[in-house]
């Protein structure tokens, strides 16, 4: 059968990956286009738009990017209708996602959505709109298949493919000696994947390395992204490691992490942390308004209690961040990892990607 799979950032890339890898498996006539990353692109997808030229966040980022996502929207609708898959599967990245949706469906093509749109943090009605779009919802939250049901909308809980990525992750034996690691504790920092992240956040959560140069700094880079967004830590002698979070995370002692699937990443890593988040103060607004959850970091929602502290727009700053990395590092550290251990316990998983590509054929042979 032929897919067409679009994923819009840095996790979507990963996690459409491994799923284009089981669909490979069992569907051994498998053909694969759409948009996505580098990961998709070595999986076998024929990539027709990188993430990194839509990946826009926040209220009047989106705004003032509008002729570029409709340029990319129009393209993309082109080409599904020319290539005519078997399935359009959307992975994530709601605003782009659910507008290529209500296209496909009306075009009779079959929607399958991997990784659901957080409409239970804003915009619940929505939910009743992908009731009648998407033939078939794959979440990775457990939450999620409850409030779908509020809706009369059943979907399917996979489980979290978080964990796969990671009991598959095997260290790397050199990082400890090609990176120069000491004795010393380590600090990781975790910028995010957006230029848009990385432009916000970096300077702010490096401002803090001066108050503890006991410990030895390093940036999470991202080669997708332009090497310039790495100056403020080039700029203190910080190194940038490119594409080894997680051999960053497996040993530091704690870390500053954008908002995002980093935050989970990093509490299955079990590695203390401080969620930092800032965008335009207009998508601030606009998002307070409308957002109803009282976390913003997958940890504390998916515990339902304030696990690890969040820094959020004013509150992000200097002298709350050195405050708060100096607990992290001391009394609230064990605290914390006691918590990551009784979160993994609650939401542990396996075999998500294989599940999903299961659970999408079977569906796709029934509506066939």
């Amino acid at each position: 059968m032929k897919y067409y799979i679009i994923a819009g950032e840095k996790s979507g890339d990963l996690h459409a990956s491994n799923l284009i890898k089981e669909l490979k498996k069992l569907d051994k006539k498998a053909a694969f286009r759409g948009f996505g990353g580098e990961l998709m692109q070595a999986a076998g997808l024929d990539l027709q738009v990188h993430y990194q030229k839509m990946a826009f966040m926040g209220f009047l980022e989106v705004i003032k990017h509008l002729p570029t996502i409709t340029k990319y929207l129009s393209l993309c609708k082109k080409d599904i209708v020319q290539w005519q898959p078997d399935a359009v599967i959307l992975v994530d990245y709601a605003g782009f996602n659910l507008r290529i949706a209500q296209f496909a469906k009306k075009k009779k093509f079959k929607t399958l959505y991997y990784i659901s749109p957080k409409v239970w943090a804003w915009n619940t009605g929505r939910a009743k709109k992908i009731g009648k779009i998407i033939d078939k919802m794959f979440v990775i939250l457990h939450f999620e298949k409850a409030f779908y049901q509020q809706f009369n909308y059943e979907v399917e809980y996979v489980g979290n493919p978080l964990f796969d990525e990671i009991s598959n992750y095997e260290a790397d034996p050199e990082f400890v000696t090609r990176n120069h690691l000491s004795q010393r504790s380590m600090i990781a920092v975790l910028p995010g994947s957006r230029a848009q992240e990385v432009s916000n956040m970096l300077e702010t959560m490096l401002s803090v390395a001066k108050d503890f140069q006991e410990h030895q700094w390093f940036v999470a880079g991202v080669t997708s992204l332009p090497s310039e967004l790495y100056e403020p830590a080039r700029a203190l002698n910080i190194p940038v490691l490119y594409d080894q979070t997680y051999d960053l995370l497996q040993n530091a002692d704690a870390a500053l992490v954008t908002s995002g699937t980093a935050t989970l990443e990093t509490a299955l890593f079990e590695v203390p942390q401080v969620v930092c988040y800032k965008t335009s103060g207009f998508s601030y607004f606009i998002a307070r308004l409308l957002i109803k959850v009282p976390f913003i970091s997958l940890v504390n929602l998916l515990a339902e209690k304030e696990v690890v502290k969040e820094l959020i727009q004013n509150n992000f700053n200097e002298f709350n961040l050195k405050n708060e990395l100096a607990t992290v590092l001391t009394k609230k550290r064990e605290a914390i990892k006691r918590e990551y251990k009784e979160l993994k316990e609650k939401i542990a998983t396996e075999g998500t990607s294989l599940t999903t590509a299961k659970l999408m054929l079977k569906e796709l042979k029934k509506k066939q």
